[in-house]
């Protein structure tokens, strides 16, 4: 397919950022549950995490693994072509990707070769047309093979009006009230795990601690924003205020 990823609405930042939890748990319950760390707020699942993997023990650490946050983006997009769903074709949806297509992203703004001319995909006049191409490799989705195309105007005024109207509100990903409270989300974590959660704490092994940072588990999803994380978002910030 081919997209064009729409600019923020009032000059906003074009896309939101939000994270979650899916997992199942040794009860056979699944826990599938936003992250309040979206919102900037402490989540039971995060903290969990951050004692299974400061036990030093691997088992501890596989199971904080197997429940590490995961990271989503959603913007709006406009279609120009589907050749799977053509009916799609014209439209503007809400779309969610995560931190390969981002990166893809990023480095169209920031280029990394002084010779490369910066390209925003989200502004309608100087932006460009997106070639998502997907694969399957050993299983899993594959997004390597999807690039930009040369910028391009998005169309006429008139065009980029109806268009602009027609865009989706982001900030329900972000708003508090669409989020469980903590004591609601503990309780069911405390559920999903069954005897893996003692009644009024978690159940840890008790080994000796170390002070490894949660981050160790994987920089693009762990329990804390990462300073590349703060860096990006002023980025995008700091574009939208210029605009």
């Amino acid at each position: 397919a081919v997209l064009r990823f729409l600019p923020g609405q009032d000059g906003g930042i074009p896309f939101v950022r939000y994270w979650d939890h899916g997992f199942k748990g040794p009860t056979g319950l699944w826990y599938i549950e936003n992250s309040l760390t979206s919102i900037g707020q402490t989540d039971p699942v995060g903290e969990l995490n951050s004692k299974l993997w400061n036990s030093g023990i691997e088992s501890d650490k596989e199971k904080a693994r197997a429940q590490k946050r995961r990271l989503h983006y959603v913007t709006n997009i406009f279609v120009v072509s589907d050749p799977s769903a053509p009916q799609n074709e014209g439209k503007v949806f809400l779309y969610k990707f995560g931190k390969k297509i981002f990166d893809k992203i990023f480095d169209q703004m920031n280029p990394e070769f002084a010779d490369e001319t910066p390209v925003d995909p989200f502004d309608f006049w100087e932006g460009a047309n997106f070639k998502l191409k997907i694969r399957n490799v050993e299983g899993y989705r594959n997004y390597d093979k999807s690039e930009f195309a040369s910028p391009s105007e998005f169309g006429e005024e008139d065009k980029m009006k109806e268009v602009y109207e027609k865009m989706h509100d982001l900030s329900e990903f972000t708003n508090p009230k669409n989020y469980k409270t903590y004591d609601e989300l503990k309780t069911k974590l405390m559920r999903v795990l069954g005897e893996e959660a003692s009644a009024g704490s978690y159940k840890v092994k008790e080994e000796v601690m170390i002070n490894e940072p949660v981050a160790a588990i994987e920089p693009a999803t762990a329990e804390e924003v990462s300073e590349e994380d703060q860096d990006t978002m002023s980025y995008f910030a700091k574009l939208a205020k210029e605009d």
